[in-house]
Order: C-alpha cells, then structure tokens, then sequence
C-alpha cells in the first residue's frame, strides 16, 4: 500500500478514490501477496479474468470490459511508478491482455424511447424532481453537472448555460470539481419548454425562501431542497430509481437520461459534432463510438439521400 499514499497529493481526489477501490477490492485481495519481481503478465490477465466473471463486490457478479479496463490502468499505472523507482526493471502490465470493449457497450448506454420519456416526464411533472429530470434529459448534461448549476450560470432570456463545475460524491461527502477538459466548460442551448419550466421553478424556490425566512441557504444552486441546501448525488439518483420503478417503464439509471438525450438527438439527424459539443465530450469520435448503435439509421439516410440525388429518384 506504499503507492495510494504518495499518489494522493498529484492527483484529483475523485482519481485517487477510484485507485483505492481498484487496489483494495480488486487487486490485492488476488495478487496483494504476489512479490512484484514475480509478477507475470500471465497472473494479471488471470486476474482479469476473474474480475470479468465474479468481480463484483457485492454479489457473484462479473465486472464489465469497461471496469475491467479501469482496473487495468490504476495497476499499469502503480507499476509504471515501480519502475520509476527502481523497485522492477519492467512493467510486466505491459504484456497483458486488458478486455476489448463492444461486448458490454450496449449495456453501458440504456436509453428510453422518446415515448418512454414522455411517459416518464408526464408521471413525475408535479413531482420536485421534474425540473431536473426534465434538464437532465433536454441537454444531455451529467447529473453531478445539473446539480452544481447556479442561476448565474443560466440565462434565461438568451435560453442557454453554462457548464462550468460538478458536484463529485467523494467518501460520503460531496466535493465541487471543475471539468476535466476544455470541452467540458461548455455553453448549452435551451428549448423554449425548458425556458418555461425553469422560470416556473425559480419562481417557486423564491417562495419557498420567504417561506424557511432566516433558516434558508442561500447556496446559489438552481435544484436544491426545500432549504435551499445542495441535494447529494447519490440520493437524487436513489430518489430517481424508485420512481422509475413505480412508473413500471423499462429500468434505467440517472446518468441514462444522458444516453436518452444523444440518442434521441442522433437519430433525430442532430449532427454528432453538435451532440459532442452539447455532452462535453473530447472528441467526436468518444460520441460516435458511445453511440455507435443510433448510427445506422443516419448512415442508411445518407445512402437513400445520395442515390436519390445520382438517380434522379
């Protein structure tokens, strides 16, 4: 355990938390024993394998490729630093054999129907968590960044956003982080709908601060509780869960109400370029390999489109 020490004053803390349930639930309890000069690329993709069948702390459930791959980069990184202090002579990750994604895409990015989201929308419309969900599902945003949006960062009039930070559940607390990337600090357009229903929601929290008087927070933030706190992640997605469930639709996290919105957007013929930038994404091709399965429709568009224009249909 001499390497989480050290790593923890380099690194962001959402990193570090993630290498330290990497190392101890996943690594040690296999391989913490094994002497690193004896370590072989042969034991690490034994581990991978394990991980991929019954990797799951809870329960006998195996991880998927992705998480896998997570776990992957926390260890080449742990015995890249080995190297560096003369502890090997060579990563022996190097050789391994991580799991190639594809085969658990499909699972990583639920998404509703545009039906289905309108059913939902429709359901939870006089509910406290409307707004958001209603947000969440119009702009595609992360959930930690919807609920780290203070009004300063929206403008109503001109019907946009502004991405700027995020709200990251850290060890029980929450912490305020900003985007990792460039393209994560971002200018979001709003429909005229949303437009309305935030301005209604405005309106309300105005009055439920007249309402607590001197016991409100004035934290700024746009969604909050009826004091005016910042809402934990974590709840508002337990919160969602169980409305969802209630509603009878198809089972589907927070966080898909962002795969619904690209989706929707792609085969709606939005351009992925427009859906990158609207996700925060690095790079267009992060968005079309997430949302490589709404695709097909626009590619097969395209090749109706050019025959009609060379055939003269």
């Amino acid at each position: 355990m001499e390497w989480l020490p050290v790593t923890q004053s380099t690194i962001r803390s959402t990193t570090h938390a993630s290498y330290t349930t990497h190392v101890k639930k996943h690594i040690v309890p296999t391989l913490g024993r094994v002497k690193l000069q004896k370590l072989t690329p042969v034991m690490i993709n034994a581990l991978y394998a394990q991980l991929l069948m019954d990797g799951k702390v809870c329960g006998s459930v195996g991880l998927s490729a992705n998480s896998v791959r997570r776990v992957h980069a926390t260890f080449h990184r742990a015995l890249n630093d080995a190297v560096r202090w003369d502890r090997l002579l060579r990563n022996p990750s190097d050789a391994a054999d991580p799991p190639r994604l594809g085969a658990d895409r499909e699972e990583k990015t639920h998404a509703w129907t545009n039906l289905e989201l309108r059913n939902f929308l429709g359901a939870v419309k006089h509910e406290r968590l409307y707004p958001l969900s209603l947000t969440l599902a119009m702009t595609g945003l992360r959930s930690g960044e919807a609920l780290a949006l203070r009004w300063a960062d929206i403008d109503l009039e001109r019907a946009r956003l502004s991405v700027r930070r995020s709200l990251v559940p850290i060890n029980g607390t929450v912490e305020v982080h900003e985007p990792k990337t460039s393209r994560g600090r971002r200018l979001v357009a709003l429909d005229p709908f949303t437009v309305s229903v935030l301005k209604t929601w405005s309106r309300r929290q105005k009055e439920e601060r007249l309402e607590w008087g001197p016991a409100w927070t004035d934290s700024g933030l746009v969604f909050t509780r009826a004091d005016g706190k910042l809402i934990h992640p974590e709840r508002v997605s337990k919160a969602f869960r169980a409305r969802v469930k209630k509603t009878g639709l198809p089972q589907i996290h927070l966080h898909d109400l962002r795969h619904t919105h690209a989706t929707l957007a792609l085969e709606a013929g939005v351009h992925p370029k427009v859906v990158s930038d609207r996700l925060g994404h690095a790079t267009v091709a992060i968005t079309l390999d997430i949302y490589s399965h709404a695709i097909p429709a626009l590619s097969e568009e395209a090749a109706a489109t050019v025959a009609a224009l060379v055939m003269g249909e």
